[in-house]
């Protein structure tokens, strides 16, 4: 049989679970159909996925269809979920992106695109809700071609290529210039062609029907089964994390899908970590397996140091995550023990990386970060039901982010009694969310091979704070150019006090001449309001330093969508509800870090010294030889003494 992992994707009330137990239904994988609302959706088993009647985590089902076994992989819908669904994509062969007829291509489903085609993912489209009233299949289709690929073409017409409309046969051919000119020399299009223009996302089959209704699920069925490709396994085995949990007896669990070899019970997955029970899960029943096979999903019992996106084996890791929290809430205890609810949210942290759990020494506090309100609500409901704790959180405040806009060279130097090194690194911008990225662009000779290694290792080490807020740095390429170490003196730790001086260094230098930069999250948002409230809604997105590009009107409705910061947005859906009287719709999701468009006013607030900092701005930063030269905010009152500082 075929084997693939496909993973169901889609934009909140979409319909991407009901389609999910349609398919189930269908291939006799589960005897009664299941409803969201209702509480008894296969792959809704979490008791808070049944109280809230949204998927908030992803399960695994496991269905045989002809000569195709799919390994279905439900995702959350909400973006406050975003990271979940990010988390399976590096795995799929295939998604399943399901767009509601009715509400058409959402902002969030644009997001989801982005990240398909980030991982390389394949895409087969189903547009669900084709039964309701003024539905225009062309329109749709229009729609999908216009918002997301030319390429969305419609697959739902009965047989094989061979019956393929000639309409149809044109539009694939025209996604690729070598085969259309084949096809224009009267080559007709052949079941593999297609199959590989598919895999390459050159063409995204397009599927219409009615989850609810069970229209239209034979035929997504079998374009499944005619159009995808197995893909090739390794020889060696490789693995690849996409998702920790913790069972009913608090037991550890790795999910994973294997990408090579065979992976068997008790075999050492990571040094001394040996895989002690495999499980293969269908919703939210598991079995023990004693191996899992190339291409099959399952989970590794026994693991105390994986994480999402982590490579096992001789898989690589996946790329870092593209979505990041923007908010940042501090945890009222309440009367709680403070380890014991750090304790917790770390296991939840385990669990998805993406919550950023910190403890202030300084303040005795907790803060988490997050996506949005409805992850927060979630995350108090788990504190209480899995580990009995009634917590609250204070207001929100945004992450801020900072970069540079320009190169600079930072120098590093320790040299204590007898411990030496020193280490120049260039500092250059990156692309908006590239991150932090680190190389060496120095000669072997130099600077050896080992304390190379060092000065990379001590660049990954930890999250490097700017010096206008105290923000986390993003957005810069880190290059070594250069460095000196001592055949006597100099070890490890050397290099790692030079490799955080010379960054620090850095940041001081570009301080001086207005280098840095301070950046905050944005939301794209799409607003939909009557025709009474247009004027109102406008000037409201331009006092809160947005902006609308496009304005359609939709019957009696118009829509506004456009960018803005989400410190002046986040709050705005309350608003929207109130002057149009719970008419009106907002709907936002983060669309990266730009520019603050308050940077002064932020930076005053946040009153960040950065010579005070001498947890991350060390007093050798400004002294040459690192020997304790001490130097208060006050004898560096202005960016302008920086450079005296540094070099007196």
């Amino acid at each position: 049989m075929k084997h693939i992992v496909a993973g169901v994707v889609a934009h909140v009330d979409a319909g991407k679970t009901t389609l999910s137990e349609a398919l189930l239904y269908k291939t006799g994988a589960v005897r009664t159909l299941g409803r969201v609302d209702n509480g008894d959706a296969f792959l809704d088993p979490d008791t808070l996925e049944k109280q809230r009647g949204i998927t908030i985590f992803s399960h695994q089902a496991n269905l045989h269809y002809g000569d195709l076994s799919l390994t279905l992989l439900d995702s959350p819908g909400h973006v406050d979920f975003a990271a979940q669904t990010e988390q399976i994509l590096p795995v799929l062969d295939y998604a399943i992106l399901v767009v509601s007829a009715t509400d058409g291509v959402q902002g969030y489903t644009q997001t989801l695109w982005r990240l398909l085609k980030r991982y390389h993912v394949p895409t087969l489209i189903f547009v669900n809700k084709m039964d309701a009233d003024g539905v225009d299949r062309e329109a749709i289709l229009q729609h999908l071609q216009t918002e997301l690929a030319p390429g969305c073409l419609p697959f739902d017409w009965d047989g094989d290529v061979d019956s393929m409309p000639e309409e149809t046969a044109e539009a694939v051919a025209l996604q690729n210039e070598t085969i259309l000119d084949d096809y224009l020399n009267g080559t007709p299009l052949s079941t593999s062609t297609i199959q590989h223009m598919i895999q390459r996302r050159e063409v995204f089959p397009c599927f219409f029907g009615s989850g609810l209704k069970m229209t239209g699920i034979d035929t997504l069925l079998d374009g499944l089964s005619r159009w995808t490709l197995e893909s090739e396994p390794a020889a060696e085995f490789g693995a690849r994390a996409f998702k920790i949990s913790h069972d009913e007896k608090g037991e550890r669990l790795t999910w994973i899908r294997v990408i090579g070899g065979v992976l068997k019970t008790k075999a050492e997955v990571l040094p001394n970590q040996k895989a002690n029970q495999l499980r293969v899960y269908n919703g939210g029943k598991s079995q023990m397996v004693s191996e899992i096979s190339a291409g099959d999903v399952g989970v590794i019992l026994g693991l105390t140091d994986t994480r999402p996106g982590q490579g096992l084996g001789a898989a690589a890791n996946s790329p870092a995550p593209l979505l990041q929290p923007v908010l940042n809430y501090a945890v009222k205890l309440n009367g709680v023990d403070a380890h014991t609810c750090l304790t917790a949210l770390r296991q939840l942290e385990d669990e998805d990386p993406q919550l950023h759990v910190t403890w202030s020494e300084q303040v005795q506090e907790i803060r988490v970060q997050i996506m949005g309100p409805i992850q927060l609500e979630v995350l108090q409901e788990q504190l209480k039901t899995r580990f009995n704790l009634v917590v609250s959180f204070g207001e929100g405040s945004i992450l801020y982010r900072e970069t540079i806009t320009e190169p600079v060279e930072g120098v590093g130097h320790f040299e204590p009694l007898r411990h030496y090194a020193e280490v120049h690194l260039k500092m250059t911008p990156a692309k908006s969310g590239s991150g932090m990225t680190f190389d060496t662009d120095c000669p072997v000779d130099v600077l050896g091979k080992n304390w190379q290694h060092q000065v990379l290792t001590s660049l990954q080490a930890k999250e490097h704070l700017g010096v206008l807020a105290g923000a986390p740095l993003t957005d810069m390429h880190i290059t070594l150019i250069t460095g000196k170490a001592s055949i006597v003196h100099s070890v490890g730790g050397d290099f790692r006090e030079a490799t955080w001086r010379a960054v620090r260094q850095g940041l001081m230098m570009l301080l001086a001449n207005d280098g840095d930069q301070l950046l905050e999250p944005w939301y794209q948002f799409r607003l939909t309001v009557d025709g009474d409230n247009v004027g109102r809604a406008m000037t409201d997105i331009q006092r809160m330093h947005g902006s609308f590009e496009t304005t359609m009107t939709n019957g009696a409705n118009t829509v506004l969508s456009g960018v803005a910061p989400v410190s002046e947005m986040q709050d705005y859906a309350r608003t929207v509800q109130a002057y149009t009287h719970g008419l009106g719709q907002l709907e936002c999701v983060v669309d990266g870090y730009r520019p603050c468009h308050n940077a002064d006013e932020v930076i005053a607030d946040a009153d960040y010294h950065p010579v005070s900092d001498l947890e991350n701005t060390p007093d050798s930063v400004f002294c040459a030889h690192g020997a304790g030269y001490p130097v208060a905010w006050d004898q560096v009152p202005t960016a302008a003494h920086v450079p005296y500082v540094m070099t007196h």
